[in-house]
């Protein structure tokens, strides 16, 4: 490991950075590095430009990824490095306003339903009914299921944050009988192969994917799409939002509020004119 590196885990440590952040930090800056055959520390925003270009024009990558690469390269410069740069040497792309898809309450439960797998089952109910990422399920110990109080402890989701959630009576139900067939023998409720490491991600979703094919949903369904679909029809069913806020662990509330954008509920509240009358009515 080159001094540079482990000076930058360190400084990611300090400032309590998540281990899968700091993986994606140390990823980009070493593909940055490589890009140019050469270490960080020689290179300067001219190459920076030059590597964003790059990423855009000839990798075509995302929006979101082109955010990481920003977010690991000023990190690296003005934190790690100490560089006295403006901060527009290494400017942030406009982000796209997208909004999520989402499920209807009952493509929501046939989906499920369909699912044959009493553990993955309990794990993409657990992403619906409690509206969690896929990672704070995956990350879920079993001492964070709370039946008395009828909570589930979130530890340490995005952000660095613990919250509490609602815990389903009919999930509850369901986990207990994950728990009678499959008897995680660690802390963790649904581990990988190891008992000590959660499942994998990637399984999660190529199981969601299958699931998918076989009932022929146009929907590209994931543990992401069952999220929202958990905000969308708390919203529907009157919710309030700060509330929805709080159970999504979202920081800002601007972020929970772009849900009111697919919410029949907000969409559907005034008429079309198209089915307005002469007088007035609608059709």
């Amino acid at each position: 490991m080159t001094v540079l590196r482990q000076r930058m885990i360190e400084m990611m440590t300090v400032r309590n950075l998540s281990p899968s952040t700091q993986y994606s930090y140390i990823g980009h800056v070493a593909r940055f590095a490589k890009h140019f055959g050469k270490s960080p520390e020689l290179l300067g925003p001219n190459e920076i430009r030059e590597y964003q270009l790059y990423l855009i024009n000839v990798r075509k990558v995302s929006k979101s990824r082109l955010v990481q690469v920003v977010c690991a390269l000023r990190f690296l410069y003005q934190v790690t490095l100490e560089r006295e740069w403006p901060m527009s040497y290494i400017p942030y792309p406009k982000r796209e306003r997208l909004l999520p898809h989402v499920l209807s309450r009952s493509e929501a439960l046939t989906f499920l339903d369909a699912m044959h797998n009493v553990k993955y089952r309990a794990i993409v109910t657990t992403a619906y009914a409690a509206g969690l990422r896929m990672a704070e399920v995956l990350n879920l110990r079993i001492e964070d299921i709370d039946s008395k109080r009828n909570v589930i402890r979130v530890v340490q989701g995005k952000g660095r944050k613990d919250r509490y959630v609602m815990l389903s009576p009919k999930l509850l139900e369901m986990l207990r009988e994950y728990w009678k067939t499959d008897r995680p023998p660690g802390p963790l409720l649904f581990p990988g192969s190891d008992p000590h490491r959660p499942l994998r991600q990637t399984s999660v979703s190529y199981v969601c994917r299958k699931v998918r094919r076989s009932l022929g949903m146009k929907k590209p369904v994931t543990m992401r799409m069952m999220r929202h679909s958990f905000a969308t029809h708390l919203l529907e069913a009157k919710a309030d939002v700060r509330t929805i806020q709080l159970l999504l662990g979202h920081r800002s509330l601007d972020t929970t509020a772009r849900y009111t954008h697919v919410s029949r509920a907000s969409v559907c509240a005034t008429p079309s004119p198209f089915d307005i009358t002469d007088d007035g009515d609608t059709n």
